[in-house]
């Protein structure tokens, strides 16, 4: 296959115990999936259905390290999430279908440039300026764990060594099976899919200079730091 340029190099995520990689084909996101996090945020914990977003592949940074703050906002919001990677998909799947479905965790960075997103939102515009930006999702080593998505286990954020994010798996509005069953009635999901399941409460704002640390009882550690 002759190319008009050297196509770029594909997104691929370390994993644990493993000099493998893995691909990443899309990334999606769900959106207020903690009950605490979806009140903080305006929203409806008791009545709201699973809604996704997405963020292009090459918005993934594996292992973190040090990042330039991003450009065009004044407002960087950090969000710790568990990230599940896909090892095969479908669509139309049943629950029992899509935890099949999973390859392993990662704790990640749902980054969010959130003056964008709110200005978004009030111009009823999309949001992707505000979440798929360059950089966008700083994201751990895999830790496999075929077919059984965990449903609890710890998970939190530390800036600069203090605690701003705190909260368990096991208060998922939607736990991940469900997440990815809903998914997949809208879109076609496949092996490499890597699906970020919600953040807990505490989101807020990341300085230059900052260090962030995610830490998941289900996956690797992370840590970012902003130059």
């Amino acid at each position: 296959m002759i190319y008009t340029f050297p196509p770029a190099p594909s997104a691929a995520v370390p994993i644990e115990g493993s000099e493998a990689l893995f691909p990443v084909r899309r990334i999606w996101c769900v959106g207020r999936n903690y009950a605490e996090h979806a009140l903080e945020m305006g929203g409806d914990p008791d009545r709201e259905p699973p809604f996704f977003f997405g963020k292009p592949a090459d918005a993934i940074v594996p292992t973190g390290g040090e990042l330039p703050y991003p450009l065009a906002t004044q407002d960087l919001h950090h969000e710790v999430e568990l990230a599940v990677g896909l090892r095969s998909g479908g669509s139309g799947l049943s629950v029992e279908q899509a935890g099949a479905a999973v390859f392993g965790c990662a704790v990640a960075l749902d980054m969010t440039r959130r003056d964008l997103q709110s200005e978004a939102k009030r111009l009823a515009r999309p949001w992707d300026m505000g979440k798929a930006f360059d950089r966008s999702c700083p994201i751990g080593a895999f830790r496999p764990c075929p077919g059984a998505p965990p449903t609890k286990g710890a998970i939190r954020l530390t800036i600069n060594g203090e605690v701003r994010q705190s909260g368990d798996l096991h208060a998922l509005i939607w736990p991940i099976a469900d997440t990815l069953a809903a998914l997949s009635q809208l879109v076609e999901l496949a092996a490499g899919d890597v699906i970020l399941t919600g953040t807990p409460a505490g989101v807020g704002p990341v300085r230059r200079g900052d260090q962030l640390r995610a830490e998941c009882d289900a996956a690797p550690a992370l840590e970012v730091r902003y130059a």
